[in-house]
């Protein structure tokens, strides 16, 4: 039996003191980095939207960021995957040059008709940001890690307006089935101060209006988790179709700038060819739409589609926003199918796919509750829940890992996998008589392996 000590909330004074120092801190610079990036993204969309030739410029604007990066980007080009290795296994600061190139490789991907987000930028600013405090604090690993989350919820809550959502989202997003309890309150601390910061700088979030919520019974409940299971599997096919197109480009393209430099092209020519220019940009005024009245059956197709395309051959941005719109108008779609409300349906469809993409159904839930109002929390949370159980055990961020299986025969796999952190580098192992389905962490050693959690099932 473990024996606390028996004063242990006086000792928990510190730690409060020195983390709401600090998460005032990262909050006051990410919720200002996230207000200036949100007007700038308007003011962007603004002038491209009246200036549509603009788009043939995509593919000269995608090779000038490729170029930059290709020179100046190299160690932060992993995005929001480097923040989450980091986190996992701390090596060194993440460069402060992220904040700018992530910055004016998003507003330029949009000013110019790419189909990114802006999750991915604020996320990255917010956790870039927050570890230029490593140093002036002189923070241990284990630390730093917090520091990380701290920025992550903080960017993620300031840019959708969603302070809890943002706190969940920076703590369950590392790994499937776990999360970290000793960094929620920060998390949640980060998450509020981000978002009235950037409210407090004249930033106004999008208001969406859901309206009639359909009454929980039998079939509401057996309606939202078949669209559930179709929205997972399209979160799951959206992050599988970029991740794959990534590779299959790199693999064709050596040289980075002219990846997006063809793309560019490809996007150019399919948009001016179906006139397709609701499906470029973070398409927002759609995404309202769907609330209010029927979309075309194929509008979230087209968006997958373009997103796909412009994440896959080296556009910057974020996928959020955009699975936002893949999500709202494949629910919109789903409604009148399963004889449920549209606006319900799109608001679910919303989170839903998010959820199974980035494999956070507590974020998502918490997410449709702050976006939408507590009466469609229950509803919500089902849907959530059933697209990241139907989504598989990948998603949208690749250093995110497995901490413990979605479900029963996932976890009895024969061939699981386990990674070991082993003097700062990881090494595939394959199991045969069972699954390792916790990390191991480093031990900052140059021989020794320091294991946090086994687990392991066998037939």
């Amino acid at each position: 039996m473990h024996k606390f000590p028996r004063f242990e909330q006086l000792e928990l004074l510190p730690f409060f003191g020195k983390w709401l120092l600090i998460a005032c801190l990262v909050a006051a610079l990410a919720g200002s980095a996230s207000a200036f990036f949100l007007v700038a993204l308007d003011h962007a969309t603004a002038w491209r939207e009246a200036h549509r030739w603009a788009i043939w410029l995509l593919p000269v604007a995608g090779f000038g960021v490729g170029w930059l990066y290709h020179k100046l980007g190299k160690p932060v080009d992993a995005g929001n995957n480097l923040l989450i290795d980091e986190i996992h296994d701390p090596k060194k600061v993440v460069p402060l040059r992220m904040v700018p190139l992530v910055l004016g490789g998003t507003i330029v991907s949009h000013l110019f008709g790419a189909s990114v987000g802006r999750e991915g930028t604020a996320v990255q600013m917010g956790g870039a940001l927050a570890d230029q405090l490593t140093h002036a604090f002189r923070l241990e690993h284990e630390d730093r890690r917090t520091l990380l989350m701290i920025g992550m919820s903080a960017g993620f809550a300031s840019v959708f307006g969603t302070p809890l959502a943002g706190a969940i989202f920076g703590l369950e997003v590392l790994a499937i089935g776990r999360m970290r309890y000793d960094a929620l309150f920060p998390c949640i601390v980060a998450g509020i101060v981000a978002d009235k910061v950037c409210l407090a700088w004249g930033v106004h979030h999008v208001q969406y209006v859901v309206g009639t919520i359909a009454p929980i019974g039998a079939w509401s409940i057996a309606a939202v988790v078949i669209a559930g299971i179709l929205f997972g599997l399209t979160g799951m096919a959206f992050a599988t179709s970029a991740h794959k197109l990534g590779a299959f480009v790199k693999s064709k393209v050596t040289y980075p700038p002219l990846r997006p430099l063809i793309g560019g092209i490809l996007i150019a020519i399919a948009v001016w060819t179906f006139s397709a220019w609701h499906y470029i940009g973070l398409g927002i005024p759609d995404i309202v739409r769907s609330f209010q009245q029927p979309m075309q059956p194929w509008d979230f197709l087209g968006k997958f589609g373009f997103t796909v395309a412009s994440l896959g051959t080296g556009f910057k941005g974020g996928e959020v926003t955009p699975l936002f719109y893949i999500g709202a108008t494949l629910g919109n779609a789903l409604a009148p199918l399963l004889h449920m409300p549209f606006a319900m349906m799109a608001a679910i469809g919303f989170v839903a796919v998010f959820s199974g993409a980035a494999n956070t159904p507590i974020a998502t839930t918490i997410m449709a509750i702050e976006l939408f109002g507590a009466d469609i929390g229950p509803l919500a949370a089902i849907g959530c829940v059933t697209a990241f159980l139907f989504s598989g055990h990948a998603g949208i961020y690749r250093a995110q890992r497995v901490g413990h299986g979605k479900h029963r025969k996932y976890r009895r796999s024969v061939a699981g996998e386990m990674r070991i952190a082993e003097a700062g580098r990881f090494r595939q192992e394959t199991l045969t008589t069972g699954t390792l389905m916790t990390k191991v962490d480093e031990s900052h050693t140059s021989s020794d392996v320091v294991v946090e959690e086994v687990r392991i099932t066998t037939e």
